[in-house]
């Protein structure tokens, strides 16, 4: 399963925590890490998944991934600039946002416009946005909608 991680290239002290713990519990599942590539939130989680021996993928804005963040194992250098934020989503099973502005928030709404399923911590509170308090109950919710999804599917 792959699981993108949104949020800002600033963002706090506690935030960064909160996204280097994700990353290292989306690691822990073996699923794959996609994200922006670049500092801040992203850096955080790429860390974490790296420390957990995960794989992260960074659709990055640039055109030769020079604005990758050192924990990024796969660079994906698009020229896009924020456009690119629409690549980030279709990656992705599963969209969670930490915190975040507007290119977050961009995002967000790609998301929704894509029928992702999206889990937010101390991010916007939009109406399709499942608000959750942290790493551990991220993980909790996107393995009850795995397990959905399992149970939906017919064989032919």
């Amino acid at each position: 399963m792959n699981i993108a991680v949104i949020g800002g290239h600033r963002c706090s002290k506690k935030h960064y925590e909160i996204a280097k713990k994700l990353g290292s519990l989306i690691a822990k599942e073996g699923w794959i890490l996609i994200c922006g590539g670049r500092e801040g939130i992203m850096e955080a989680v790429c860390l974490g998944a790296k420390k957990a021996g995960g794989v992260s993928v960074g659709i990055l804005p640039s055109f030769d991934g020079s604005d990758a963040n050192k924990y990024l194992d796969i660079k994906i250098p698009t020229g896009l600039g924020y456009a690119r934020n629409i690549l980030v989503v279709r990656a992705a099973d599963v969209v969670v946002a930490i915190d975040g502005n507007y290119g977050t928030l961009s995002e967000i709404a790609f998301a929704l416009n894509e029928g992702k399923p999206i889990l937010g911590i101390d991010t916007f509170k939009i109406k399709g946005i499942k608000q959750l308090k942290s790493p551990e109950s991220i993980i909790k919710y996107i393995k009850k909608i795995y397990a959905k999804q399992s149970t939906n599917k017919t064989i032919n």
